[in-house]
């Protein structure tokens, strides 16, 4: 009969040793396999932590420490080269378009970290090492772990999809609302019901909570975004912190230079100077059937009370309906319609046009709204050249800066704060205070200036944002946030680094 523990648990079995193995991985069971290594494997075993899935590494069963020694020590540094390298310099492979994404892998050769990690007595804290290098890692590992731990305790009710579930109003989803509501919120949890399909004020201020945790604006109002939040699953959240991860994977180090940042689902737009953020405001961005395309260019130059003319997408999916019902509709808002006939342009009285006649595919006008409080651009216009047309500007329509969700636009990018942002662009330009900006805007005359200086514009894609340690997850407005996955899931197309 056996004599000692060991012995005694080895005759429980496969199954019993396996289980004994993974609470003390590194006890002398595993013989032929040094602790290190042992460690090591465990280091890889918990990559999810990092965003990364360890499937993804041909990682050897635990197991195999005792039935074959040198090939499960083989398998754990083969996996471990090809963690460092993702670790190191990202995952993913840029997909097409996504020209937001830069990374510097020279700042990061590879053989010295590859020498380090064959050479090291403990190899684990390489790994770990690389894993922490990203600014903001250290916050995204927090957020995916509690992710993971929603993830582990299953998903919550989930609320049906409707219209608008306004607070004081009677509504058959309320009971789901105030389900969701209790699984993460004890107020709730312990407040009495009195009318079932009720949105009383116990629940508004519930939801008022929730859009505020959420980045929402905090109206009590259930429409779709609010519907969408509260909706959104433990695993949306942990494959969007995956992404965040590894997006950060050798960034380039900024320059000192001035710079302006546009993060299209964050709705935000900053300008740096460095690490330093010296102006930021609310933006509006492309709503989804007119996304607002990923660009690299710089700021040019300003005009004042600009024209717009009407892009013909514009013209035949937004104006011509208008027409249509009203051939009035667009002269109270300075919109001109053109024809050419006989080769000039000449203006067209809406009123003898049968627009009916007229769809996206035989429409021979061309639009152009005159400079004023109604024009779409507003009283600034800020270009930036590339092949787009894409720019930014002041837009009339203030109120909907209020919203949280701001996917309005055709396209480009509308200023929360115009005036700001032109002290910016003009700083250092002679002249240019803030009485003769103001001037320029209100005397209505159409002029432009180009900038002294030109600072580089971004419009970049990131769903999750770290400031102040805290993180933030916006949805993936124009899916971009999938692709990336999908492309994580490839795999680097690159040849792995050679062996040490």
């Amino acid at each position: 009969m056996p004599s000692t523990k060991l012995d005694r648990r080895l005759m429980l079995g496969s199954a019993a040793a396996l289980a004994f193995s993974a609470a003390r991985p590194a006890r002398a069971e595993w013989s032929a396999v040094p602790e290190p290594i042992m460690r090591l494997h465990e280091r890889l075993r918990g990559l999810d932590a990092d965003g990364l899935d360890p499937t993804w590494y041909g990682l050897p069963a635990r197991e195999a420490a005792m039935s074959d020694p040198a090939g499960f020590q083989s398998a754990t540094h083969n996996a471990a080269r090809q963690a460092l390298t993702d670790l190191l310099h990202g995952r993913a492979m840029a997909p097409p378009g996504r020209v937001d994404i830069r990374r510097d892998t020279p700042a990061l050769p590879l053989n010295g970290w590859m020498s380090e990690l064959a050479g090291s007595a403990e190899p684990a804290q390489v790994i770990s090492r690389a894993a922490d290098l990203p600014a903001g890692q250290a916050a995204l590992r927090a957020a995916m772990a509690e992710a993971r731990a929603r993830e582990a305790r299953g998903a919550l009710p989930a609320v049906p999809t409707g219209g608008i579930i306004e607070p004081g109003r009677f509504s058959d989803r309320v009971p789901a609302l105030r389900a969701r509501l209790a699984a993460t919120d004890p107020v709730v949890a312990a407040a009495p019901v009195a009318e079932p399909n009720m949105y009383d004020d116990v629940l508004a201020e519930a939801v008022r909570r929730f859009q505020n945790a959420a980045g929402l604006e905090a109206d009590g109002r259930v429409g779709a975004g609010t519907q969408m939040a509260l909706n959104r699953t433990a695993s949306m959240d942990v494959r969007a912190l995956s992404i965040a991860m590894d997006l950060r994977r050798a960034a380039p180090e900024p320059g000192r230079e001035r710079r302006i940042e546009v993060n299209i689902p964050d709705f935000m737009l900053h300008v740096y100077e460095g690490q330093k953020v010296v102006l930021e405001m609310p933006v509006i961005i492309g709503r989804p059937q007119r996304a607002t395309p990923l660009l690299t260019t710089r700021l040019t130059s300003v005009q004042f009370n600009p024209p717009w003319g009407v892009p013909v997408r514009n013209a035949v999916e937004d104006k011509l309906p208008l027409l249509q019902r009203n051939p009035l509709a667009l002269v109270r808002n300075g919109t001109r319609i053109f024809q050419r006939v006989d080769g000039e342009q000449v203006e067209v009285d809406p009123t003898t046009v049968e627009w009916r006649n007229y769809s996206r595919t035989n429409f021979p006008f061309t639009m152009r709204q005159d400079p004023g409080e109604a024009n779409a651009l507003g009283r600034i216009k800020f270009v930036m050249p590339n092949s787009e047309d894409i720019f930014m500007h002041d837009t009339p329509e203030r109120h909907l800066f209020a919203r949280s969700e701001r996917a309005f636009s055709s396209g480009c990018v509308r200023l929360g704060r115009p005036m700001d942002f032109l002290a910016m662009a003009v700083e250092g330009m002679e002249g240019w205070d803030r009485n003769r900006m103001a001037r320029s805007v209100s005397d209505g005359r159409t002029f432009g200036i180009a900038l002294r200086r030109q600072p580089s514009v971004r419009l970049i894609y990131r769903t999750t944002v770290v400031e102040n340690g805290q993180v933030r997850i916006r949805p993936d407005l124009y899916g971009h946030d999938e692709a990336y996955w999908r492309a994580m899931e490839r795999g680097p197309a690159r040849p792995m680094a050679a062996r040490a």
